[in-house]
């Protein structure tokens, strides 16, 4: 068996491939937690003003910005939504 050549034959090529960004897997897909209401532990940035309000009425904070969460998602109107669709 023939030694392999120490350069090879087109350098050029070589470097490229030897800088070539790695390919990585994609992220497993994450499917939700199985049974309804089970709450995740999670680590969210919000501003300070946001936190202070809903800390004022004391213990209880995080259940209300779940309640408040909860009901921006299910679309549920607010007194902001009725004022904007009134302007329109």
């Amino acid at each position: 068996m023939a030694n392999p050549p120490r350069r090879p034959p087109n350098p050029m090529a070589a470097a490229e491939a030897a800088f070539k960004p790695i390919k990585r897997p994609a992220a497993p897909v994450r499917e939700p937690a199985a049974a309804p209401n089970i709450r995740e532990l999670v680590s969210l940035r919000i501003d300070r003003a946001v936190l202070d309000h809903f800390q004022e009425d004391g213990p209880g904070w995080q259940d209300r910005i779940n309640d408040t969460l909860r009901r921006a998602v299910s679309k549920e109107p607010t007194n902001a939504e009725d004022k904007r669709s009134d302007d329109d």
